[in-house]
């Protein structure tokens, strides 16, 4: 009895580490992102450590569920949650870390990014529901002295596989968990297709003011160079040449009489709202490399926002007008 009661209790307590580890790992990978900032506490080395601290626990959840599916009195649902959950980590973690090579992007026609995000969402689900019909409530005696003893090992352990793993395998890739690319790929947030638009017809309202391209270009333009980090899991350096949205709004003759934002909207209805404090670091652009913008790349003319993710960096302008909308009231990472 005394034995068996110990290999349930060590079962609970793996499954209390998991589901942790997986929240944090679904925590740690939504604000590596979403922030653009290389902040003092690095968010993917923590995903990182967390996806193996997972892997370091697997053999012994191996047991747990092997147990579980033995158990005849156990239901049938349960027995698929357990089998399901641990299939979506595993997918999870593995295209999470084949990613992080840069060696491999798509698989289909689905991105290892894409793959990675919808896996790991999916298995927040299952989760919710695996706990639902076997609930694991903690207990003061989780805490005991030889468990904290054993996390202390694993959250070592898991630390120094993530150093071996990005020093060989995972080495390059940038703090948000990005790989290097020499070159632009052409995304769009979402269900936005690439808009062709005619220059001759094009035009940008900045407050009471036109623009047409021509009108764009007397602006005074600047290169320089940024790095543009998509959320999709790559990132490149350009220089780029393009107008701060300061001199944009000097030169619409936008008053500034209260305004706390300016919305930078795209041909597709996709927007963000930039605070005012940003704007001598937020730049509209025509140009990168040297040579106008493609069509894919935002043409005529597309935000280019240094330190945020490549969701701030809205192509297709048309429109970029003040608003009382503080920055804060807006969606840190963009829902629709």
């Amino acid at each position: 009895m005394g034995v068996r009661f110990r290999i349930r209790q060590g079962g609970r307590r793996v499954d209390l580490v998991l589901g942790l580890l997986l929240l944090a790992g679904v925590a740690t990978g939504l604000g590596a992102n979403t922030v653009g900032v290389d902040w003092p506490l690095d968010l993917i080395q923590l995903h990182a450590a967390g996806a193996l601290a997972i892997l370091l626990v697997a053999p012994w959840k191996y047991v747990v569920i092997r147990r579980g599916l033995r158990r005849p009195g156990r239901r049938p649902a349960v027995k698929w949650l357990s089998i399901s959950l641990a299939v979506l980590v595993l997918i999870a973690i593995a295209s999470g870390l084949i990613h992080s090579t840069g060696h491999l992007e798509y698989v289909g026609p689905l991105t290892l990014m894409q793959i990675h995000v919808g896996a790991a969402v999916t298995a927040l689900a299952v989760l919710a529901a695996h706990f639902g019909t076997h609930v694991v409530r903690p207990r003061r005696a989780d805490v005991d002295r030889r468990a904290v003893l054993r996390f202390a090992a694993l959250a070592a352990g898991a630390a120094a596989a993530d150093v071996v793993w990005d020093s060989g395998p995972g080495y390059g890739r940038r703090f948000t968990g990005s790989v290097p690319k020499p070159g632009l790929l052409v995304t769009s947030w979402l269900d936005d297709s690439v808009q062709h638009i005619d220059p001759a017809q094009w035009t940008l309202r900045v407050g009471p003011a036109t623009f047409d391209l021509a009108a764009l270009h007397d602006l005074p333009h600047e290169r320089f160079t940024a790095v543009l980090d998509c959320t999709s899991g790559w990132y490149s350096e350009q220089q780029w040449d393009g107008v701060r949205l300061s001199v944009l709004l000097a030169a619409a003759g936008v008053p500034h009489d209260g305004w706390r934002t300016v919305e930078a909207r795209s041909a597709t209805g996709y927007g963000r709202w930039f605070g005012a404090a940003t704007l001598t670091d937020v730049w509209l652009v025509t140009g990168v490399t040297g040579r106008p913008l493609s069509y894919g790349h935002g043409f005529p003319a597309r935000i280019v926002a240094p330190g945020r993710r490549g969701f701030w960096w809205v192509k297709w302008v048309t429109s970029i007008q003040p608003s009382a909308r503080p920055p804060w009231a807006q969606s840190a990472f963009p829902l629709t």
